[in-house]
């Protein structure tokens, strides 16, 4: 699994206004209605109910809000970069600025695991995490997501 087919580049947003976590669904929600074809609220709603079983927040700013959506055919993600870090309840109980959103459909099984695994193992890599918080533009946001798996994998 790569995280270019899990990542669309049109999927890979810097938000400048997420002020609060339920916002921050809520921008991911509209993201994902208009790259993934999924309706935003239905979005939001999975995140926020999968989040009331514990915080996504990872630590070290990065979270992973994640959801099973009937909708999906395959596990699909969005990626936000926040201008201004959110209080996320994180496990280190740091701000996040970097949101990487899985999607996965019901029955997706092992393969929602392995999506949440690559994406992890990703974003854990704080050299991965600085250069993305160095460079604020979609374009080498998705350049450097998919380019450091394959260094990892190298």
């Amino acid at each position: 699994m790569e995280l270019s087919s899990i990542l669309k580049p049109e999927a890979v947003r810097v938000l400048s206004a997420a002020s609060s976590k339920k916002r921050l669904f809520q921008e991911i929600g509209e993201v994902a209605a208009a790259t993934l074809g999924l309706e935003a609220q239905i979005v939001v709603d999975c995140l926020l109910e999968r989040e009331s079983l514990g915080p996504t927040g990872v630590g070290h700013g990065v979270a992973l809000p994640h959801a099973r959506l009937s909708e999906l055919e395959a596990v699909s993600g969005v990626f936000v970069m926040l201008e201004k870090p959110i209080d996320f309840g994180s496990v280190d109980r740091q701000p996040v600025d970097i949101a990487f959103s899985l999607f996965a459909p019901e029955e997706a099984g092992v393969d929602h695991l392995k999506a949440l695994a690559l994406v992890s193992r990703t974003l854990r890599d704080t050299s991965v995490c600085a250069k993305l918080r160095a460079n604020p533009d979609p374009v080498k946001l998705y350049a450097i997501l998919t380019e450091a798996q394959s260094m990892q994998a190298a």
